[in-house]
């Protein structure tokens, strides 16, 4: 038998028994949403780096190494800039705020933190993750197509169904407990692959030396941190770079593990452990996909050759480079991205239908098992819609994903940090910041010239910051004009 499907049996079992140790402990919805708030800071800090980097971290950002260089390193930056800012603006704050307020979601922390009897801000936050996580859930099962097209033969259609199958099984059988548990091995093996594979590529090369002259000759784009052929591509590469970063505090299923973790005090170990998993893991990232260039060359792409898109890449690699057997856990590790990301945003999205619509809108004394019920449903429903979504999808994993991102990240980014930080932010402001955020995205994206010129989560991010601000000063809370 194939050893890399004799692997994957395996690490597929392994993740199916988890599911079912966590159904035993699922007594409730605080226990399926947020394990009883008991995560400790070890496997909180794992399954957020988990959920946060998805299969564009382990195909999706080495592709665009491959094809852009140097400056993929613009990324990186920003990536670790936004997941340190958001362990030490969100974090705490979030996880002391959500238990004050018994708040299982996002939805019901900013209807409690600005006591919304209209239920506009739940809706309107429902609707929006729902969006964007079909989205972003789609992405993940395209990753597992490509993934196991290239090293089981099957066609993608047929490994984006073993993924999705897989995932739905586990997730809504387990909740946050089966989640946050695979993701804490999903992470180690993420972080393994992304520390070694590069180091193995370089090594065979001669060194980071050899590699930068190789890179070199391939061309100067390859060697410049300046992207794009003017100064306005250069400029506008670059903030876009850094802008991915301003997506993280925006992130519910991010959140989510802030809101989940044992206690604030646990937040300070949990932030170092994150942010040191980030550093390894972007750099990682970034020199699969430059040596992986400097090594064979970029004509190694394209139909008819090894690697026929750079979001194959990396599994490419793995498979020439390492022994059999750890290129079946590095394979793994690839899928585990995939996993882990879309696992957690299917359960965010089960919260948003079982908690914010059907028990605050619907039943509000619904019994505990009906609302387990109903969450596993759900997650089952967005999950198939996600693989329809993907199924007819032709766009690349890294720009679905950097969509449906900056949609999130806009939306609920500036609304968030201000409720936590700024004592004036009103029900008003959240909302207005909530729809500018998901409207301007939705706009810059498909209108080409906009979409062409700048990264959407940037303009987005600007203007649900600016909506928030000018709509709770112009319409204040009414405790606030009270005070006032």
């Amino acid at each position: 038998m194939n050893p890399l499907l004799i692997g994957f049996i395996i690490y597929f079992g392994l993740t199916v028994v988890v599911g079912f140790i966590a159904v035993r402990r699922n007594k409730s919805l605080d226990s399926y949403l947020l394990a009883d708030r008991k995560l400790g800071p070890w496997v909180a800090a794992f399954s957020e780096r988990a959920s946060g980097e998805s299969a564009w971290l382990l195909i999706g950002l080495p592709g665009v190494a491959f094809i852009s260089g140097l400056s993929a390193f613009w990324i990186t930056i920003g990536c670790v800039s936004g997941i340190a800012f958001s362990w030490f603006a969100v974090a705490r704050r979030l996880r002391v705020d959500t238990e004050k307020f018994s708040s299982l979601t996002l939805a019901d922390y900013f209807e409690a933190r600005h006591n919304d009897t209209t239920n506009l801000l739940r809706i309107i936050s429902t609707l929006i993750i729902l969006f964007f996580f079909t989205l972003y859930v789609a992405a993940q099962f395209l990753a597992a197509g490509k993934v196991l097209n290239m090293f089981l033969g099957i066609s993608p259609l047929m490994g984006m169904a073993i993924g999705a199958v897989l995932i739905l099984f586990y997730t809504a059988a387990g909740g946050l407990y089966a989640v946050a548990w695979t993701d804490l091995v999903q992470g180690i093996i993420m972080l393994f692959t992304l520390a070694v594979l590069p180091l193995a590529v370089i090594s065979e090369l001669g060194g980071f030396g050899e590699m930068s002259a190789r890179l070199s000759a391939i061309g100067p784009s390859m060697v410049s941190l300046a992207p794009g052929d003017s100064n306005w591509s250069a400029i506008a590469g670059i903030a876009g770079s850094l802008g991915i970063g301003l997506g993280y505090i925006g992130q519910p299923h991010l959140v989510l593990r802030f809101m989940a973790i044992s206690s604030g005090n646990d937040v300070r170990k949990g932030r170092i452990i994150a942010i040191t998993w980030a550093v390894i893991a972007f750099i990682g990232a970034v020199l699969i996909g430059l040596a992986g260039v400097a090594f064979y060359g970029p004509d190694i792409l394209g139909a008819g050759n090894p690697v026929p898109d750079q979001e194959q890449l990396m599994p490419y690699i793995a498979q020439q480079f390492m022994p059999e057997w750890l290129a079946v856990i590095m394979i793994c590790g690839a899928i585990a991205a995939m996993m882990s990301t879309a696992d957690s945003q299917l359960l965010s999205g089960a919260s948003c239908i079982s908690e914010d619509i059907y028990r605050k809108l619907f039943k509000i004394d619904a019994p505990q098992s009906q609302l387990l019920l109903i969450s596993r449903l759900a997650t089952l429903a967005i999950g198939v819609a996600a693989f329809l979504l993907a199924w007819r999808a032709d766009q690349m994993v890294y720009s679905l994903v950097l969509y449906a991102w900056a949609g999130l990240g806009a939306a609920f980014g500036p609304p968030l940090l201000l409720s936590l930080w700024w004592k004036k932010t009103s029900r008003a402001g959240v909302l207005a910041g909530l729809i500018a955020g998901t409207i301007s995205v939705l706009i810059w994206y498909n209108v080409p010239i906009l979409k062409n010129s700048l990264y959407e989560l940037i303009p987005g991010f600007m203007i649900s910051m600016l909506s928030v601000v000018i709509f709770s000063i112009a319409i204040p809370n009414k405790s606030d004009r009270e005070v006032m």
